[in-house]
C-alpha cells in the first residue's frame, strides 16, 4: 500500500506492507442515484450545481454520515452487513494485484479509457461527473475507481504506519475522513492508486460520492 518505488507523489503515501485477512465484496460501480433514491428516498444532488440526474449517475452531495446511513439501512433492509471500505480494502480492490501508477499500467496517455477526469470532462465542456461503467474496468471487473468521483472511506485521515499492519482501520479519532480515487475535474495523476485525498465529513460535494463493502 502507498506509492510505488520512485513515484513518492507526496509524503503521505508512504509505502508499507498490509495483510487482509477478512475476505469481502465490493461494488462494482459507484452507489448511483438510482439506488440511492430508491433505498433513502431523497435526492440530495437535485438542483445543485456541476451535476447531470438520471438512474445511473452516481449519487453525489452526500456525506461521509449519508453514506454511513445507507449502508446501515441496506444492511438492515438485506440482512447482511454493508459498511464503507477501509482504505486498505479500497486500494487492494483499484490496484486488483497491479503496482503500476494506476490498475492499467504507467501510461497517462490511456487513461482516458479507464477514468473520467478534466481532460475529458471539463475540458470538453461535460462538467458533472458521467454515468458509471462506461470506462474500461481493472482487473477485478471494478469500474470508475480512477476518477469519476472521489469515494468516501470508513478511516480517519492520518499517517501511515511506518511498519507491517494487518487489517489497518486508520486512526481512531481525527478532523477529516479520506477519499479515494480522484474526480472528473481534476488531474490523472491525483487518481493513481496510491493518491489520497481528506475531506471535511460533514461536508458535501459534487466531486464526493462512494461505493460499498458487503461482508
Amino acid at each position: 500500500m502507498g506509492s510505488s518505488k520512485g513515484e513518492e507523489y507526496n509524503p503521505d503515501e508512504t509505502p508499507h506492507k498490509v495483510t487482509l485477512t477478512k475476505p469481502f465484496y465490493i461494488s462494482r460501480t459507484e452507489i448511483t442515484q438510482g439506488q440511492w433514491k430508491k433505498l433513502m428516498g431523497t435526492e440530495p444532488w437535485k438542483g445543485e450545481t456541476f451535476t447531470k440526474e438520471g438512474e445511473s449517475y452516481p449519487a453525489t452531495f452526500v456525506n461521509w454520515s449519508d453514506t454511513a446511513e445507507f449502508c446501515a439501512k441496506l444492511s438492515a433492509f438485506e440482512g447482511k452487513v454493508y459498511r464503507l471500505p477501509t482504505e486498505a480494502e479500497w486500494e487492494f480492490a483499484c490496484r486488483a494485484g497491479t503496482s503500476a501508477l494506476f490498475s492499467f499500467g504507467n501510461d497517462l496517455a490511456d487513461f482516458g479509457q479507464y477514468g473520467w477526469y478534466d481532460g475529458n470532462t471539463w475540458d470538453a465542456g461535460e462538467k458533472y461527473a458521467h454515468e458509471v461503467g462506461q470506462k474500461l474496468p481493472n482487473p477485478f471487473g471494478l469500474h470508475d475507481m480512477h476518477g469519476n468521483v472521489w469515494e468516501w472511506c470508513s478511516d480517519w485521515y492520518g499517517d501511515y504506519p511506518s511498519g507491517d499492519v494487518r487489517d489497518p482501520h486508520g486512526p481512531n479519532t481525527g478532523d477529516s475522513r479520506v477519499l479515494r480515487g480522484g474526480f472528473w475535474n481534476i488531474g490523472a495523476n491525483s487518481a493513481r492508486s496510491a493518491g489520497r485525498f481528506q475531506f471535511w465529513p460533514e461536508r458535501r460535494s459534487y466531486g464526493n460520492g462512494f461505493r460499498i463493502v458487503q461482508e
